[in-house]
């Protein structure tokens, strides 16, 4: 399905005319399903390990306007500022980018 990149297209084609003067970051795990892994591909499966089984985690990009801009599709292990560059990098620059809360443990301070 991702190499033939159908849902990808249909994505791009709903994003028309993205405010992004600022341009919000964020991951959520998905669990997929126990007989998920072990196709017999090449190709990646973006399905990882992890305490709940089988995991897979969506980085999206989300306008001003909260709405999906830019998304990727990865392994559960894969931390969202790992994954935020490939994310940013085709969007047009930003007045800000915002990839953690203001209560993160990591603290904001390195974005001034």
């Amino acid at each position: 399905m991702i190499k033939k990149r159908k849902w990808w297209s249909l994505f791009k084609n709903l994003v028309s005319e993205p405010d992004t003067e600022w341009e919000f970051i964020d991951g959520s795990y998905v669990k997929a399903h126990q007989h998920s892994a072990g196709a017999s591909s090449a190709d990646s499966q973006a399905i990882g390990k992890g305490r709940a089984g089988n995991i897979t985690k969506i980085h999206l990009a989300v306008d001003s306007d909260g709405l999906p801009v830019e998304f990727t599709v990865t392994d559960g292990e894969i931390h969202d500022s790992t994954a935020a560059s490939e994310s940013i990098e085709p969007l047009p620059p930003a007045k800000a980018v915002i990839p953690r809360k203001s209560n993160s443990v990591i603290g904001n301070a390195d974005m001034d």
